[in-house]
C-alpha cells in the first residue's frame, strides 16, 4: 500500500514539473510570435497568469473543483500541484490571441474569475465533484483524459469572447478587408516555447493517467505519452506537407502551430487509441489549423498566435475523435461540448464584458503604436532596437 502510494505521489509531482515547462513554452512562443514593443508585456502577462491562477486555484477553486482535498491514492498536496499545474493554460491560451492590445491589469483580474470560478466549475461537472449529477446536463460520461474541452475549449471560448470585444490590432485588416501581415519577431523563440510546450505535454497527458505504481498503469502511461509525441508528429509532418504543396514554402511557425494542433486533438483520447490512429488524429489536427487561421482572418477575428485553431477548433476535434476511433458514445462527447462550449463562452463574454466596462482590456491608439512595453512595464524587451509600427 505504502509503496503504491509513493510512487504515485513521486509521479504525480513529476508530472506536475513537465506540465509546469508550459509556462516558460507558452511565454516563449508568445514573446516570439509579436513585436519586439510588446515583449515584456507579453512575458509579464505570462508571468501574473500563472502566479495568479495558481493562487486563486489554491485559496477557492481547487474546493469548488473537486469538493475537497482528500486523496487516499496519494499525497492530497501531490494531487492539487498536479491539478494546479492546469489551470493557468485556459488564461494563457486566451492571452496569447489577445496580445500586442490588451492591458495587463484587466487581464489579470480576469485571470482570478477564470481560476476560481470558470475553470473550476467546468472541472467540477467533468472531472470533479460533479453538481450536474443526474440532470439533463449531466456530462461526467464524456471521455477527457486531459482537457481537450476542459482546458483547450475553454481557453478557446474564452479567447473567442475576448476577441470580439476587444477587437484586432491596430492596422491588422485594412478598410477593403485585405489582411496585413504583422511577421513574428524571433524566430527562435517561437521554436523554443513550442517544443516546450510539446514536452510539457507529456506530463499533460501521461500524468492524468493518475497512477504509474502497477504493471498495467505503468504500460498505459507509456501507451500515452506515445500517442501524445505520435499525434505532434503528425501535425507537423501534415502542414509542412501543405505548405509546400501550395505555397513551395516552409513556415515554421505554421509548422509548429501544426504540431501543437495534433497534440491538442490528441489530449481527450491518448489512452484510449491504438499507436497508429494519432496519425490520423493528429495529421487532421494539422489541417484544422491552416484551415482555421484562414476562416478566422476571414471572420476579422485577429488572434496573433493562432490559438483559436489550435485550441478551441482542435479541442473540439479531438473530443470527437475519442468517439470515431474507441468505443465512447458519440452524443456523450458532443453533449460535454456543447454545455461546456455554452457555459464557457456565454459565462466568459458576461465577465469581460463587465471588466471591459470598469477597467477598459484595450490599450488606447497612441500605446498601442509605441508599443505596450513602455506604457506597462516601463521596460523594453529590445532597447537597442528601432521599434517597429
Amino acid at each position: 500500500m505504502d509503496i503504491h502510494y509513493i510512487i504515485d505521489t513521486l509521479f504525480a509531482l513529476f508530472s506536475m514539473t513537465l506540465i509546469i515547462f508550459m509556462v516558460p513554452g507558452f511565454a516563449m512562443l508568445e514573446a516570439g510570435l509579436v513585436r519586439t514593443k510588446n515583449v515584456t508585456a507579453v512575458l509579464t502577462t505570462n508571468m501574473m497568469v500563472y502566479a495568479v491562477a495558481s493562487m486563486g486555484f489554491l485559496l477557492l477553486g481547487y474546493q469548488l473543483a473537486f469538493g475537497g482535498w482528500e486523496n487516499d491514492a496519494m499525497s492530497q498536496w501531490a494531487a492539487f500541484l498536479f491539478q494546479m499545474a492546469f489551470v493557468g493554460k485556459t488564461v494563457n491560451i486566451m492571452s496569447g490571441g489577445v496580445s500586442e492590445r490588451t492591458r495587463i491589469i484587466p487581464l489579470t483580474f480576469f485571470t482570478v474569475v477564470m481560476a476560481t470560478l470558470i475553470y473550476p466549475l467546468v472541472v467540477n461537472v467533468t472531472w470533479g465533484a460533479n453538481l450536474l449529477e443526474g440532470s439533463l446536463l449531466d456530462i461526467a460520461s464524456m471521455h477527457d483524459l486531459a482537457g481537450c474541452t476542459v482546458i483547450h475549449s475553454t481557453g478557446g471560448w474564452a479567447l473567442l469572447a475576448a476577441i470580439m470585444i476587444i477587437g484586432p490590432r491596430r492596422g491588422r485588416y485594412t478598410k477593403e478587408g485585405k489582411i496585413h501581415v504583422i511577421p513574428a519577431s524571433n524566430i527562435p523563440l517561437v521554436v523554443l516555447g513550442a517544443l516546450l510546450l510539446w514536452i510539457g505535454w507529456f506530463g499533460f497527458n501521461g500524468g492524468s493517467i493518475g497512477s504509474i505504481s502497477s504493471k498495467e498503469n505503468a504500460d498505459l502511461v507509456a501507451l500515452t505519452i506515445l500517442n501524445t509525441n505520435t499525434a505532434g508528429l503528425a501535425g507537423a509532418i501534415m502542414v509542412a506537407v501543405l505548405l509546400y504543396v501550395k505555397y513551395k514554402r516552409f513556415d515554421i511557425t505554421m509548422i509548429l502551430n501544426g504540431a501543437l494542433g495534433g497534440l491538442v486533438s490528441i489530449t481527450a483520447g491518448a489512452d484510449l487509441f491504438d499507436i497508429y490512429s494519432p496519425i490520423l488524429i493528429g495529421g487532421i489536427g494539422g489541417i484544422i489549423v491552416v484551415l482555421g487561421v484562414s476562416l478566422f482572418d476571414k471572420f476579422r477575428l485577429d488572434d496573433p498566435v493562432g490559438a483559436l485553431s489550435v485550441h478551441l477548433l482542435n479541442g473540439i476535434w479531438g473530443t470527437l475523435a475519442v468517439a470515431l476511433f474507441a468505443d465512447v458514445s458519440f452524443w456523450g462527447q458532443v453533449k460535454g461540448i456543447l454545455v461546456v462550449g455554452m457555459f464557457a463562452f456565454c459565462s466568459s463574454f458576461v465577465v469581460l464584458y463587465l471588466l471591459n466596462k470598469m477597467i477598459p482590456f484595450r490599450a488606447e491608439d497612441d500605446v498601442e503604436l509605441e508599443g505596450l512595453d513602455v506604457n506597462e512595464c516601463g521596460l523594453e524587451a529590445y532597447p537597442e532596437f528601432k521599434r517597429s509600427i
